[in-house]
């Protein structure tokens, strides 16, 4: 890594800089950073906001929707005249005036089975804000046998939930070994959600993303932090690796080939 900071960046990064926390070694870490974000909406606009702003030289976006109006309320990178438009070109736009140092690499596509090996593996870590079970098991399983870190969070209605897998760490099977069957767990378009809580939940995760990139401080690994609006309370709740887990524990799998992640997304043993 060669430090290069020109005048224009030591004075955009100058706050960083003069951290002894950070420095310009650790900005310099940050603009070589490569993160993909998993969804441009409520936790992904908040994501990509702080990312850029703080300088992650390279943010990939896995986003397949278009912006609507009903987003505005929340997705706060995205504005009236974006609606229609796809959700990656939008935040990319955002993202370009925002900071010029920062390479959007937009990826149209809805992360599945078949592509999530190839968008993981040529990142440093992967911010999850994925809202459906389905892709998050593919994100976490994935991201295991690639050995790269996840910053994951969820929101419901007033709470959101945040956690942070690392490699040699416990993961989210060791959490949820299984999904709720479908249907039993509304979206935010049936019950709605607080506009705000997305922000908190997001800053959260871009926070856990730096820390990663610089190796900075403790993350959230073998914690899962609940967030709720209502009463304004945090309370983090640890948990430790299981060793019978079907992905991290000493049997873990090696590819994701041949899992069904309709249903429960289980891993069916051998």
């Amino acid at each position: 890594m060669s430090l290069s900071l020109d005048a224009t960046q030591l004075d955009r990064y100058s706050r960083h800089v003069i951290m002894d926390e950070v420095g310009p070694e650790g900005q310099q870490r940050l603009l070589d950073g490569r993160v993909l974000v998993l969804g441009a909406g409520g936790l992904g606009a908040p994501v990509i906001q702080y990312l850029a702003a703080a300088g992650v030289g390279t943010i990939g976006i896995v986003d397949d929707d278009v912006v609507e109006r009903s987003n505005l309320q929340r997705q706060v990178i995205h504005g009236d005249a974006d609606v229609g438009e796809p959700k990656v070109e939008s935040a990319a736009r955002y993202v370009d005036r925002l900071n010029p140092d920062v390479t959007v690499e937009r990826h149209e596509v809805r992360l599945d089975e078949g592509n999530a090996r190839e968008l993981i593996a040529d990142y440093d870590l992967v911010v999850d804000c994925a809202d459906n079970f389905r892709t998050r098991y593919i994100v976490n399983d994935t991201a295991r046998i690639e050995g790269v870190p996840v910053a994951h969070g969820a929101i419901y209605k007033f709470e959101g939930q945040a956690t942070t897998l690392v490699p040699d760490g416990p993961c989210y099977r060791c959490l949820f070994p299984e999904a709720p069957e479908p249907g039993t767990v509304p979206d935010c378009a049936t019950t709605g959600v607080l506009g705000v809580l997305p922000g908190t939940v997001g800053c959260i995760q871009a926070t856990e993303a730096v820390k990663l990139l610089l190796d900075a401080g403790e993350t959230l690994d073998g914690r899962l932090l609940f967030y709720d609006a209502m009463d304004m309370t945090f309370e983090t709740v640890p948990y430790q690796r299981n060793p019978d887990c079907p992905v991290c524990g000493d049997d873990g799998i090696e590819t994701i080939d041949g899992i069904d992640y309709s249903g429960g997304c289980r891993v069916d043993a051998d």
